[in-house]
């Protein structure tokens, strides 16, 4: 059982890593391409993990939840953060335009990584290579990409899902959101005792299970 456990973490741990980090690096991209230089000048835009790390959400946390699913079987909710990527919105000349597309470039980074894990994958098939670790690596790419995405996708904030959509309200449902956002982890926390997160995650899982049975 233990053995099973290390051997899990083991194939979560580089696309983890990986869509935490890049998800982040995202969010300071988009808002340097947006006129903000912030993150860019506290080397935050970069494929490197050390500065993006929080010992929290970046190890214990997810690593946890890996070690859970492993040792009591099932594919548990799995989730986690990096430290935030610092924006600072005076640079940016539609506020609330520029706010939306930075949050929604983490998401978006999730998506596209989720997708060059099966291309990865379909090339290893294609290949012959059925390496039992480097196919459940991709697997486990495909999937961990995908549920960060519908985690980061729920809209509340303080999540990219709430920026996402204080974006698209009109002034009153603005003031809604940043009026509910100092709770919005305890919201989060009720949701997920709830069953509320997995509610929101099925279909993204769906969708990974399915592509990865056609590309299998």
């Amino acid at each position: 059982m233990i053995a099973s456990a290390i051997q899990t973490i083991c194939i979560y741990a580089l696309p983890l890593i990986f869509a935490i980090t890049l998800h982040e690096a995202a969010h300071g991209w988009v808002a340097g391409r947006l006129g903000d230089p912030t993150a860019r000048l506290l080397g935050r835009v970069t494929a490197n993990p050390v500065p993006h790390i929080d010992p929290v959400g970046t190890v214990i946390v997810p690593g946890a939840l890996i070690l859970m699913s492993a040792l009591w079987g099932g594919g548990g909710l799995l989730f986690g953060w990096a430290k935030p990527v610092p924006v600072n919105p005076r640079y940016f000349r539609h506020y609330n335009r520029d706010m939306m597309l930075v949050a929604l470039a983490g998401p978006a980074s999730n998506l596209l990584q989720a997708l060059l894990w099966a291309i990865l994958l379909k090339g290893l098939v294609m290949a012959g290579i059925y390496e039992r670790f480097f196919i459940e690596v991709c697997k486990a790419g495909i999937i961990v990409n995908l549920m960060l995405m519908a985690f980061n996708l729920i809209p509340i904030p303080p999540l990219d899902g709430g920026r996402i959509l204080r974006g698209l309200m009109p002034d009153a449902g603005r003031e809604f959101l940043d009026k509910i956002e100092p709770y919005g982890m305890v919201i989060l926390m009720v949701l997920m005792v709830g069953g509320g997160l997995w509610f929101f995650a099925k279909p993204f899982l769906m969708f990974g299970q399915m592509l990865v049975n056609f590309i299998l």
